[in-house]
């Protein structure tokens, strides 16, 4: 399949998935998430037994593309709900996958992207690179990764990193947890490569099972947070602060907070 928004290498056993629209800071869109999801089906039927995910030039992804945020204001309700869902198994995909999967943050990873990168298995990132589940800022909450954010740093810091909404570096994603290693740019696609490649050199059986056992551990939890969590996120996107909190961000002005 051609890919328009994303790249997909693959050599022996380590595949690369770019996202690729550096125009537009690795955004979002809809095609993006369907071509990933595509990807990953590619990846996971093919011989690679690795995948590192990562952003082309000098950005991880920085969150939904503007476009997809104008279309929110005028989606029906069964849009809506189908978006989160869409969002969720995006997540939960990267989260399952049965192949060892690394991101390697080059840049900022904001919103969705951030999520991304923190679903992966391992994620690498360069000092520079910028981390924020910002969607409070804009009238929205971060409803799907929630779940993964909790898991991930525990409650106490999930919460100030939620309700919050800041921008926080790599070295402090370190130190939450959130990364597991901070290099140099021009060390950070070779070490990735390095850690796909060792990674590679198990047994594809013994890492599957075990990624596989990690996954039932919690994926009753898993399943019925993320219903309650489209619930949420369906429930938010219909609120007048939505809507200003979106309309403020596409003007470039400071949201007028109604509280409804």
């Amino acid at each position: 399949m051609p890919y328009e928004s994303i790249k997909l290498e693959i050599n022996d056993a380590v595949a690369v998935l770019t996202l690729n629209r550096p125009e537009k800071r690795n955004a979002i869109s809809h095609e993006m998430i369907a071509e990933i999801l595509h990807a990953l089906d590619e990846v996971e039927a093919g011989a690679a037994r690795a995948l590192i995910l990562t952003g082309a030039d000098n950005a991880f992804c920085a969150g939904m593309d503007l476009q997809a945020l104008k279309d929110f204001r005028s989606q029906s309700d069964p849009e809506i709900v189908a978006d989160a869902h869409l969002i969720a198994t995006l997540f939960r995909r990267l989260y399952s996958f049965p192949k060892p999967t690394i991101a390697a943050v080059n840049g900022p990873a904001i919103a969705g992207g951030c999520g991304m990168a923190t679903v992966c298995d391992f994620t690498l990132a360069v000092p520079e690179a910028k981390f924020g589940y910002t969607e409070v800022r804009v009238g929205f909450i971060p409803a799907i990764v929630s779940s993964y954010v909790i898991r991930l740093v525990g409650e106490k810091r999930a919460r100030d990193l939620l309700l919050s909404g800041r921008i926080f570096r790599a070295a402090e994603a370190k130190t939450l947890g959130i990364v597991n290693e901070v290099l140099e740019p021009d060390k950070l696609l070779p070490r990735a490569h390095e850690l796909a490649r060792s990674l590679a050199e198990m047994s594809p059986v013994a890492l599957t099972h075990t990624k596989r056992l990690l996954l039932k551990l919690s994926q009753d939890e898993l399943d019925h947070e993320t219903e309650l969590a489209v619930e949420a996120s369906t429930r938010v996107r219909k609120t007048a602060d939505f809507q200003e909190g979106l309309a403020a961000f596409l003007e470039k002005r400071k949201p007028q907070w109604r509280g409804e």
